[in-house]
């Protein structure tokens, strides 16, 4: 099993930045891939950003793209969402999910992030 513990949420003026950290314990060296995505209240969880483990290649959601970036730390087991021009639309509970071989995804309990405007 792979645990994850996400941090960094919290409450920012519209404009402003956060970094979100996300941090694997436990069988990492299965993790294939790591991604992001975000629950507004009222809404579907939807897909944010994605690194794949091994080369670092990115991809964004287009709402998020040029705005926000993903990056990793292999030797912490952890990945990163920078996000800068934040919206009051980016107000959101952010998980993220490890991709283990075999299709199987674990996922974190979540950091609120909210952007007043």
């Amino acid at each position: 099993q792979v645990q994850l513990v996400e941090s960094g949420g919290g409450l920012v003026q519209a404009g402003g930045s956060l970094r979100l950290s996300c941090a694997a314990s436990g069988r990492t060296v299965s993790i294939y891939r790591m991604d992001w995505f975000r629950q507004a209240p009222g809404k579907e969880r939807e897909f944010v950003a994605t690194i794949s483990w091994s080369g670092g290649n990115t991809y964004y959601a287009d709402s998020v793209k040029g705005r926000f970036t993903m990056s990793r730390d292999g030797a912490k087991n952890t990945v990163y969402l920078q996000m800068n021009s934040l919206k009051p639309e980016d107000t959101a509970v952010y998980y993220c999910r490890a991709g283990i071989s075999g299709s199987v995804y674990y996922w974190g309990q979540g950091t609120q992030v909210t952007v007043s405007s």
